[in-house]
């Protein structure tokens, strides 16, 4: 059952952080340009590091498809 749990919340890391992304992009809540008042460089903030997390998230995403797809002809898995 905890294993079970672990790949699950493993698959779902990817979109949670996607979608964190773009919400915190579009939402404009970058709380350190409210605090400093500067605006550095456009990746920089939250949106840029849930961005990265969902990237480096991405693991068992690339599993889950490898898994599926018979990688001699290209097509998927029956």
């Amino acid at each position: 059952m905890a294993r079970r749990t672990a790949v699950w919340l493993g698959i779902l890391a990817t979109p949670t952080f996607a979608v964190l992304a773009v919400l915190t992009h579009f939402a404009g809540g970058n709380a350190m340009r409210m605090i400093c008042g500067i605006d550095a460089s456009p990746v920089t903030g939250m949106d840029a590091m849930y961005l990265l997390m969902s990237v480096f998230h991405s693991g068992p995403w690339l599993k889950l498809i490898a898994r599926r797809t018979n990688f001699r002809n290209g097509r998927a898995a029956s």
